[in-house]
């Protein structure tokens, strides 16, 4: 089975939802002229960090996001891995993950679990704790957000059910550390014999500059796709799983773990 992904990296407009909806529906727009099969945009889109302002500027309880990403899926028939947004829910906010398939309908709601201290995260935003996992495109897949790539033994949980063949990563990920970004990003698809598909942000707001290198990884390790430049671009790739398939034949790394001896 193939896919034709795209991974939207856009700049975000520090806390103006309305400008950043306007790219978000420009972008599936440009996916769906090329035809690709997902389309996955990055961490924050709809504020970015504007944490501080988050009573003014958060989605009540995600509406606006979910709506204009159901539509968007609907119209074009593409499959969304709606990056995240911030969403103001029962008087808490949360950095929350929503994906559509190519009908409209949601299948996967996620809030972000581990939350980064260096950018205040902790102090505005409330935790999530549960697993994202869903059938996508016809294709198992787990998704996570920026800072959860850090906790390899978080991707395993979710990867090892089913086992999982695509992990979605959303982020906004600074420059300075961008080469973690990527190899963090190869060595999660070893070890999970999976596709990596991460979407990050270019830009800046007023305290970073992130560094996009959004990128397509195979179950190898090896670099199938990736955005150089440090600007926006509609990044196109595409995905065998069967190459995933025959991986995992190879090295039979799910069926060789102990998890009773690893807590």
């Amino acid at each position: 089975m193939k896919l034709k992904v795209a991974i939207a990296q856009i700049d975000i407009a520090l806390g103006e939802p309305k400008h950043n909806q306007q790219t978000v529906a420009y972008y599936a727009k440009k996916a769906a002229e090329v035809n690709a099969d997902v389309l996955i945009y990055p961490e924050m889109w709809n504020t970015g960090y504007a944490l501080a302002d988050l009573n003014q500027l958060a989605d009540n309880n995600g509406q606006d996001s979910q709506m204009l990403l159901s539509k968007l899926a609907k119209q074009y028939h593409l499959n969304i891995v709606g990056g995240s947004v911030a969403i103001k829910q029962n008087h808490q906010f949360y950095n929350t993950m929503f994906v559509f398939d190519a009908l409209g309908q949601k299948v996967s709601e996620y809030n972000k679990l581990h939350l980064f201290g260096l950018m205040n995260e902790e102090k505005y935003v409330s935790a999530g704790s549960a697993v994202n996992t869903f059938d996508l495109a016809g294709v198992k897949s787990a998704a996570a957000i920026c800072y959860d790539i850090r906790f390899p033994e978080w991707l395993r949980t979710m990867m090892s059910v089913g086992p999982q063949e695509i992990l979605y990563v959303v982020a906004e990920w600074p420059i300075q550390r961008i080469e973690q970004w990527q190899i963090m990003l190869q060595a999660r698809a070893i070890e999970n014999q999976a596709f990596v598909v991460a979407a990050n942000r270019v830009g800046r707001d007023k305290d970073n500059v992130f560094g996009g290198r959004s990128l397509i990884i195979d179950p190898l390790g090896h670099i199938v796709q990736q955005a150089l430049d440090i600007q926006e671009t509609l990044l196109i790739g595409h995905i065998d799983i069967d190459d995933e398939k025959a991986v995992r034949g190879q090295i039979p790394i799910f069926d060789d773990r102990r998890p009773e001896l690893y807590y």
